[in-house]
């Protein structure tokens, strides 16, 4: 049988920590953007990589009113 206990140890090749960054940019670039044209902080972005938080924030606004609006009203 194979030992697959370098897998625990917390051992990545660059190529990971690569793919990792560019997945990474990938995804908080433009849902950054999206937040900042609606006028909230695009640091929300982070959210997108938390399982359930990231429903819970699309949800948030989706549903929510956007303080973009609530300044010009």
């Amino acid at each position: 049988m194979m030992d697959h206990s370098y897998m625990m140890t917390g051992y990545w090749s660059p190529w990971h920590w690569f793919a990792f960054v560019m997945f990474a940019a990938l995804v908080l670039y433009p849902v950054g953007r999206i937040l900042a044209r609606i006028g909230y902080s695009p640091f929300w972005s982070i959210l997108a990589f938390v399982p359930l938080a990231n429903l819970v924030g699309l949800w948030f606004v989706a549903l929510g009113e956007w303080p973009r609006h609530r300044s010009s009203s």
